[in-house]
């Protein structure tokens, strides 16, 4: 009977660490891809010489980092 208790807890408390480090690298993915990869995509573009397509994204994600209200 100890055991059954003890294995459900332990599944529950390393469920919650999971789930926590799952969530902290979403966090730290979207964060990488919005500070280092996004600019990295459009000075590639820059040089390769697609300023016309460069420029409409800039445009679109800066109008919508924008208008998405910051929940910090």
């Amino acid at each position: 009977m100890l055991t059954l208790i003890f294995t459900i807890l332990m599944l529950l408390i390393f469920g919650k660490i999971i789930g926590f480090a799952v969530k902290a690298a979403w966090g730290i993915s979207k964060i990488i891809c919005t500070v280092v990869l996004l600019p990295l995509f459009l000075i590639g573009l820059v040089f390769a010489g697609l300023i016309g397509i460069a420029f409409p994204i800039l445009l679109i994600v800066g109008i919508v980092s924008l208008l998405i209200p910051k929940s910090w």
